[in-house]
């Protein structure tokens, strides 16, 4: 079955659930509201010029019902990154896939100070037109039983798209990638073999649905499962997320470590007595996090892995398999293999190589990209780019990007261990990462970015025990503030270029 017909079903079985709560406007939407409201509003897409239909609303019940009824309509939603440039992502989005409407909001537009681009539609405007007539015929619809309402929508194909979303760019320009129903609904069924939810648990909505990790946990997820999405339109509110989750008693929370950071440091006792499973991805996951959710909250911070072309989740620990530093255990239905990075062949336990992914949640291609997807799709083998290994009990240790391993002096040397020693010995409150600087005796060398200045002998003094010589930080810089993606990821690409610059305008090192 598509994600569409198991959101019908279950809106049918659990008719007066909390589907969504919408902490901005208030809303409370039942199961039997968001078919209704979904079913009405895919009447008005319906009328839409032909294509793909952009959708770039911050996180809402509006949001999500706009996702669903795109889908109902038989278009194809795609996810526009609003936090990036508005402007400049959307016209990139209708020129790459040549479609022309954007379901946009205007006050989102008026927040960002974003100008009208042509083909945007508001759905402040789309609500208020939709007249009594329109009403009647959409309630007629969903009364009918759940067979008749899917058929309703024509033949679905589960290999047919149901998103196309855009890679984050943090190393290369964004990739437009369509995930199916198949894709998504591969790794609902294997998260749930592996963590336990369904039907009365309440999820925290706080990722962006242009962002995979948000489009899955943040609405199908829990829509096919009679769960309760709690929406925050924005994630870095930290006060005003930590008082949804404790207003309305939320029991499952995931987040980038950047976001949870926030969270933590402005949470009060008693705001996550609720959670029972606190999920943490999309960048590594500091000792300090984990050590200050369970030192301050009693709660464990449960680590997983991801990206967008495995729609998202690869592994991830759970309550009962637990190894902290770890990212987990890959999920059930999904196969990994580690490979060398040069000689392609397999790697053993412990030997760190390419992570490859295989299984129904990767994606088939890239949306008109012959080039990548060659570069990364392998008889069906998905080239993550990221390095890693497996242990003896199965457990996956994610080690960074190959794109952030540089060889110095002929060794090859990881700029994820760096910053895991850096971040343990600077002061408090100092944040710092690690870039490759071009070296002219040795290739490459390794430059430390940090948020203050910081004794640097007395750095590199505490980190000399626990790295190789050559990958000791051979100058610090100082940066003011890291520069992040909208998941939280550190943006490696305007960093290293602010790095480069900054050290061009200094004395030679050393």
């Amino acid at each position: 079955m598509s994600l569409l017909d198991l959101f019908v079903r279950t809106a049918k079985q659990y008719p007066s659930n909390l589907a969504i709560v919408d902490r901005a406007t208030g809303a409370r939407v039942t199961y039997k509201d968001a078919l209704l409201r979904s079913l009405i509003l895919s009447r008005t897409i319906d009328t839409f010029e032909q294509g793909f239909i952009g959708v770039m609303i911050p996180n809402s019940a509006g949001a999500i019902l706009t996702v669903v009824a795109t889908v109902m309509s038989g278009r194809t939603p795609v996810m526009i990154n609003y936090s990036t440039g508005a402007e400049q992502n959307s016209r990139m989005a209708q020129r790459r896939l040549g479609f022309r409407t954007i379901i946009t909001s205007r006050a989102l537009l008026a927040k960002l100070k974003c100008p009208e681009v042509a083909g945007m539609v508001f759905i402040e405007d789309l609500a208020a037109d939709i007249g009594r007539a329109a009403k009647v015929r959409g309630l007629l619809r969903s009364l009918m039983p759940a067979g008749r309402v899917i058929r309703s929508f024509g033949h679905c194909d589960p290999d047919d798209p149901i998103v196309i979303l855009f890679t984050s760019g943090s190393e290369a320009d964004p990739k437009a990638v369509p995930l199916s129903h198949r894709n998504l609904l591969a790794n609902v069924e294997g998260m749930h073999q592996v963590l336990e939810y369904g039907p009365g648990d309440i999820i925290l909505g706080n990722l962006p649905l242009f962002h995979v990790f948000g489009l899955n946990t943040g609405c199908w997820l829990p829509l096919i499962n009679a769960m309760t999405i709690v929406t925050v339109p924005n994630p870095l509110e930290f006060r005003a997320v930590c008082a949804a989750v404790r207003e309305e008693r939320v029991t499952m929370m995931v987040g980038t470590p950047v976001f949870l950071s926030g969270y933590l440091h402005k949470s009060e006792p008693g705001d996550f007595d609720t959670v029972r499973l606190l999920i943490t991805g999309a960048d590594k996951c500091p000792e300090a996090l984990r050590r200050g959710f369970w030192e301050r909250h009693g709660k464990e911070l449960l680590e997983g892995y991801g990206t967008t072309e495995t729609s998202p989740v690869i592994a991830v620990n759970s309550p009962e398999h637990n190894r902290p530093g770890s990212v987990g255990r890959v999920l059930p239905n999904i196969q990994v293999r580690m490979e060398h990075y040069e000689t392609g062949e397999p790697c053993g336990v412990g030997e760190i190589g390419k992570i490859l992914v295989k299984g129904e949640s990767v994606i088939k291609a890239y949306y008109d990209d012959f080039e990548a997807t060659a570069n990364r799709v392998r008889q069906g083998w998905y080239d993550t780019g990221d390095m890693g290994y497996m242990d003896h009990d199965g457990y996956l240790w994610h080690v960074g990007r190959l794109g952030r391993f540089l060889k110095v002096g002929g060794e090859m040397v990881s700029l994820v261990q760096v910053e895991d020693v850096l971040e343990r010995v600077l002061p408090p409150g100092v944040l710092g990462a690690a870039v490759e600087v071009p070296d002219a005796s040795r290739g490459s060398r390794v430059v430390a970015a940090v948020t203050e200045a910081v004794d640097e002998r007395a750095v590199l003094a505490a980190m000399s025990g626990s790295l190789p010589r050559i990958a000791l930080p051979k100058a610090f810089v100082v940066v003011g503030e890291l520069p992040r993606m909208p998941s939280g990821k550190t943006d490696y690409r305007v960093l290293t270029a602010t790095v480069r610059e900054l050290l061009a305008q200094q004395a030679p090192v050393r």
